[in-house]
């Protein structure tokens, strides 16, 4: 039986985080051990420990010795001794209960976790195989360029999430094309079923007093400026101010109170649609609103694949999206939605007004793009595409 390290920068329930526990679990079926290596907890935290042991690397303490303590250290020009003493305990702890030197392959989950792999000094007999789901922003958003370096040195073979993520790693880190393979994850069978069972529900725009006969476009994620959620405001002003109907409302789920919340409000207000535009905080009933968009919007500055991308089209909600932006034109092409140029909001509101007032072309667009996952993103065979490339490298 293999035994697998596998590295996740955290537990949140996101994309990449959601892509390793699907992942987990068919490993598990294929009768992998694994041992998970966490930067951080989150909410998927236990349903990552009813697969495998987790280990989450601890948290810095606040002092070496003691408040007093590590101020007399720092008069005596000892304390960086003592702290770089500490970490390497530390380190040799985690190590001795990671086993490295049991080990039969490495797999890290994100460039993210580049911060703990560096730390670990995992045997050079070990194969590692890194997934990545960052481009440029993300990259240089959460890692540091020694610490990736390291990483993609370090890395026996490359998953990437789509062809402009390979290209990226390609072009801008200079990994040998020759070892990345196109790797997507997407547990369809459970999304198309989690789609049914949402579509099932009760609607859920009653609790935000929308009409039955609303046209919604719809958002989803994260709530940064990677993610265009300033974009989206201006995109409603643009297609609210066209449109005709008085019944186009614009919805973005996973946006939670704070700053950028508080900002985009104030745009909002300040624009006149406090009734036409809402923000809904992060939730698990996220396929109850999606499942009723008429558009997907995918505002993003930058995204390798995400998963709402598929889930939209599973719900067979049309696509709009910027062409430079990830791998999400690779999906959607010309037939199930349209891609506009970078930050052209004024062609993307074009095609928004185009999708809600030709309601065949939408349900047409919807049902193709639903198509072409299926087609082209079986799990299983993604698998065993995994499972072989893991054979060959031990």
């Amino acid at each position: 039986m293999k035994k697998l390290l596998l590295i996740g920068h955290d537990a949140n329930r996101a994309g990449a985080q959601l892509v390793l526990l699907n992942l987990m679990r068919l490993l598990k079926v294929e009768g992998f051990q694994m041992h998970l290596l966490l930067g951080e907890g989150g909410p998927l935290l236990d349903e990552y420990r009813s697969i495998c042991t987790v280990t989450i690397w601890p948290a810095p303490d606040r002092y070496v010795m003691g408040a007093v303590a590590d101020k007399i250290l720092g008069k005596l020009g000892l304390w960086d001794r003592f702290y770089q003493q500490q970490m390497q305990e530390r380190q040799q702890a985690i190590r001795a209960s990671l086993g490295l030197d049991s080990i039969d392959l490495v797999l890290v989950n994100t460039v993210t976790s580049s911060r703990w792999f560096g730390q670990l000094g995992i045997p050079d007999k070990t194969p590692v195989v890194t997934f990545v789901h960052e481009l440029d922003m993300s990259v240089r958003m959460y890692t540091q360029p020694d610490e990736l370096a390291y990483l993609l040195h370090r890395t026996n073979h490359l998953l990437a999430v789509s062809r402009a993520t390979a290209r990226y790693y390609e072009e801008q880190h200079g990994f040998d094309p020759a070892r990345i393979t196109l790797f997507t994850l997407i547990d369809t069978p459970a999304l198309e079923r989690n789609v049914q069972h949402a579509r099932q529900q009760p609607t859920i725009y009653k609790t935000l007093g929308l009409p039955d006969d609303a046209l919604i476009v719809g958002g989803c994620g994260n709530a940064e400026w990677r993610k265009g959620n300033d974009l989206f405001v201006t995109l409603a002003r643009q297609v609210i101010g066209r449109g005709p109907e008085a019944s186009i409302h614009f919805v973005w789920v996973g946006v939670p109170p704070g700053s950028l919340r508080d900002d985009l409000l104030l745009d909002i207000r300040k624009a006149g649609m406090e009734q036409r535009v809402h923000l809904i905080p992060p939730t698990p009933d996220v396929l109850r609103y999606m499942s009723h968009f008429d558009v997907f919007v995918l505002c993003s500055r930058e995204d390798p694949y995400p998963l709402v991308v598929f889930e939209a089209g599973l719900s067979e909600v049309p696509v709009v999206c910027f062409n430079g932006a990830g791998g999400s034109p690779e999906l959607v092409e010309t037939d199930g939605g349209f891609v506009v140029p970078y930050l052209d909001l004024d062609a993307m509101s074009k095609c928004i007004l185009d999708l809600l007032n030709q309601p065949e072309q939408r349900r047409a667009m919807g049902k193709r793009l639903s198509e072409k996952i299926l087609e082209r993103h079986p799990a299983h065979q993604s698998v065993e595409t995994l499972v072989t490339l893991f054979q060959q490298l031990t």
